[in-house]
Parts: C-alpha cells; sequence; structure tokens
C-alpha cells in the first residue's frame, strides 16, 4: 500500500495552487495537501508542523524562496523542498539549490509525470541525505566516546607507570633492606658459630654432657641460620644484578663428590641412602666451582629434606654439544604437577601455611634457577606425589661471562615429561643487557679426544 504524504504548497498564485493540485491526483500520489499563501505564512507552519515535502514558489508577495529557505535552514528546519520558478527565474537555481533546495521545477513544465517524479526523486534525495546525516552523527559520536575512552587509557596507562615507578623503587629498597640485614646479621652471627666452636675445643676446659649439648645446639641453629641469611643476601644480589659468576678451569666430578661426602651426614641421620654416580671422559669444565657447589647443596638439601625414607642418589654425566648434565634424584614425598612452576619462585613453598612441616625461606630453588640461567643452562623438574622428584641440570662445558638468558624457553614439558620454568622472573635488566665475553683461550681444555 502507497504512503501517504503531507504536501504543503507555498503560492499565492490561486491557479497554480490548484494545477499543483490537479497534478498529483491525476499522477495518483496519496497525500493530505495544505496550502498557503506567503512566506510568514509558510514559516510559521514548517516550524509547527513536519511536512514529507514542499513546493514553495519563488516569488511571493512578502519575500522571495531564497530567504525563506534561509530561514529555515538557520533553524535546522529540514524539509525536502522544490522550487517552483517562472519565466526568467532559471538563473538563480544554483543560488536556491546551494542555499538548501532539494530541486526546482519550471511552472511551465507542470504536470502530472514530472511532478510526481520531482516529488519521489525529492523526498529520496531528503531521505538518503537523512540518513547520511545519521551516519555521521553515529560517526561523530562514537569518535568522541574514542577520543573520551583513549583518553582513559592514557591516564591509566600514566597510573600504572606510576605505580610500576613506585613497585621497581618498592622492589630496589626491599632488596636493598635484604643485603643489608642479612650483612649485618652475618656477624654476629658469624661471632655466635665461631665461640661456639671455641667452647667445643677440649683445652679451653671440660664441657658436661649438658652444656656440650646446648653449645653444639647453639652451634648447629647458628650455621643454619648463617645459610639462610646466605640464601637471603644471595637473593638480593642476584635481583638487584650484584652477583657475578668467577669461572675458573676445575674438576666437576671432585667438587661433586666433596658436597655428597659433606651432606653424607644429613642423608645418615635420617638413614637415607646417598650415592653418586660420575661418568665423564673429561671432567674439566670451566665455570664458577663455588656457584656450582652451591647449586648442588641446595638440591641435595631439598632431597633430604623431603625424604622420610628410601634413597638419595646424584648422576653425573656428559651431553652432546659440549654440555655437562647433574642428576639429583630422590625417593621423596613428590611434587603435584600444578605446583611445579610455583616451587621456582622466591619465598614460595608448596606448604605455605606458618605450621608447615618444612621449615625454609623458599629461596633455594629460586637461586638455584638463577644460578643455572647465568651459566647459560637448564634446569629441569620431573616428579610424581608420593615418588619422589627428579632434578636434571644441564650447563655447557666452558661458560660464557656474563651470559644471557633472555631468550629462555617458556615453561613446558620436554618429551621425557621434564617441567623447565619459565623465564626467571629475579634477573635484573642490568644483567640482561651485558654483552657477552667468550674465554677462548680455555677451549682447548674441553675437547672431546
Amino acid at each position: 500500500m502507497e504512503e501517504t504524504l503531507k504536501i504543503l504548497v507555498v503560492d499565492d498564485d490561486e491557479v497554480d495552487r490548484i494545477a499543483i493540485r490537479s497534478a498529483l491526483t491525476t499522477a495518483g500520489v496519496q497525500m493530505e495537501l495544505s496550502e498557503v499563501g506567503d512566506g510568514n505564512d509558510a514559516f510559521s507552519v514548517l516550524r509547527s508542523t513536519a511536512y514529507d515535502c514542499v513546493f514553495l514558489d519563488y516569488r511571493l508577495p512578502d519575500q522571495n524562496g531564497l530567504t525563506l529557505i534561509q530561514q529555515l535552514r538557520s533553524l535546522e528546519i529540514k524539509i525536502p523542498l522544490i522550487v517552483l520558478t517562472g519565466e526568467g527565474d532559471e538563473k538563480i537555481t544554483l543560488q536556491l539549490l546551494k542555499a538548501g533546495a532539494t530541486d526546482y521545477l519550471s511552472k511551465s513544465r507542470i504536470s502530472p509525470e514530472t511532478l510526481s517524479q520531482v516529488l519521489r526523486s525529492a523526498i529520496r534525495i531528503y531521505r538518503a541525505e537523512m540518513q547520511v546525516d545519521l551516519a555521521n552523527q553515529q560517526l561523530r559520536e562514537s569518535h568522541e566516546q574514542l577520543i573520551c575512552k583513549n583518553q582513559e587509557l592514557e591516564r591509566q596507562q600514566q597510573q600504572i607507570q606510576t605505580q610500576n615507578f613506585k613497585l621497581l623503587e618498592a622492589s630496589r629498597l626491599k632488596s636493598l633492606f635484604l643485603a643489608t640485614i642479612s650483612h649485618e646479621l652475618r656477624t654476629p652471627m658469624n661471632a655466635i658459630i665461631g665461640f661456639s666452636q671455641i667452647l667445643l675445643r677440649p683445652k679451653f676446659g671440660q664441657l658436661t654432657h649438658q652444656q656440650a649439648d646446648m653449645v653444639e645446639r647453639i652451634l648447629n641453629n647458628g650455621k643454619h641460620l648463617l645459610m639462610l641469611l646466605n640464601e637471603v643476601l644471595d637473593f638480593s644480589k642476584l635481583e638487584g644484578g650484584g652477583l657475578d659468576l668467577k669461572a675458573e678451569i676445575f674438576d666437576v666430578s671432585k667438587v661433586i663428590n666433596l658436597v655428597v661426602s659433606e651432606m653424607r651426614s644429613l642423608a645418615e641421620a635420617k638413614n637415607l641412602s646417598l650415592s653418586v654416580q660420575t661418568d665423564l671422559q673429561n671432567p674439566l669444565v670451566f665455570n664458577d666451582p663455588v656457584r656450582v657447589r652451591q647449586i648442588l647443596i641446595n638440591l641435595l638439601s631439598n632431597a633430604i629434606k623431603f625424604t622420610e625414607s628410601g634413597e638419595i642418589w646424584v648422576e653425573v654425566k656428559e651431553l652432546p654439544a659440549n654440555r655437562v648434565v647433574i642428576i639429583v634424584q630422590d625417593t621423596g614425598i613428590g611434587i603435584a604437577p600444578k605446583d611445579f612452576k610455583h616451587i621456582f619462585e622466591a619465598f614460595r613453598q608448596v606448604d605455605q601455611t606458618i605450621t608447615r612441616k618444612y621449615p625454609g625461606t623458599g629461596l633455594g630453588l629460586a637461586i638455584t634457577d638463577s644460578l643455572v640461567r647465568m651459566m647459560g643452562g637448564k634446569i629441569f623438574l620431573k616428579s610424581k606425589l608420593g615418588a619422589g622428584s627428579m632434578f636434571k641440570i644441564e650447563l655447557p662445558r666452558q661458560i660464557i661471562l656474563p651470559t644471557v638468558a633472555a631468550n629462555s624457553p617458556a615453561s613446558q614439558l620436554d618429551n621425557d615429561d621434564f617441567f623447565c620454568p619459565a623465564k626467571n622472573p629475579h634477573q635484573s635488566s642490568s644483567q640482561a643487557r651485558k654483552a657477552p665475553i667468550e674465554y677462548p683461550k680455555f677451549k682447548n681444555y674441553f675437547q672431546k679426544n
């Protein structure tokens, strides 16, 4: 069903108004037609009533059509306007269109066909313009919303940057505090250990059994506290980039056998079997022997701590590409897969409660992981609850100083179901920026026969 159009005819000549009405009726246009005779009446009607189209005579008794169009557009009254021109008015048609007229038609050409065609064309053009205006309005609103969101994002980014600066400063102060307090506590702790050892020497007097037992407890607890302080101090140095490797050529099998011998008494105290197997054609490596020793002590201490019965064994062997591997395996309580990624985090233990069965700072594995990465190596974990754990350390036979661990692989399981921790979060940016320095003069020591 054809829609009914509301049409306004503005013309002071009644004959012309009748001609327009007759032509539209003959063309079959469904309409509600209104008529006014001058510009003021037209302006008043158009301000209060919406029309689908207006036929406007250019020459009105009180004003011309151009003036009326300009008045309507100044009030943002938008409506299809078809200007009817007489003879000699064709020159002003361009001005009419620029002012806002939709189309124009000479009165001499009025007929049902032309009038109907111009009417429907003007309505289509008007509606298309309205759609364009609506789309532009939506674009403007979207643009304004984007600007507001960008401003909000910029504010949030500034807040995040400020928070990051505060966090970095807090982390720096924390590392400084840990280093300072650890260093300050080590001096009296060394004194406590030293005097305890002196008291236990026979030449300084014979202690009763009860006194000797108390002094031994002081000595053992002092050594334990000193070990914890050393862990905190090492960790603060790692975070601050102040820990450097002091590499030299040494026999790695001798270092490992020495550590196992020192740790054997702790294992025997829990009735645990501790064994070591070395399979190296060339035991010489270029590395930091103190830090290799520290890595092995950390792994063996954990193995002894978390193993109630059974055995612990250490294996050292060669790998392709001039590498060596150190494996520490136990029959302890094991680790659940969901905790794999957490045990390498600083101050993290599987049991975080204050009533936990196994004490410690939770720094041992974090320090071990950082040291292994500084050496250009990788650490792998394979474990099962109730069945024990295996830590595998792969190291280059000849390290590069200082090494960069920025391209470490993400946390993953390898083909043998070993877990490799992600990039160490404790590596300082200053460490990552250092350029590697090679030591070619030691190369011949590590060539296989």
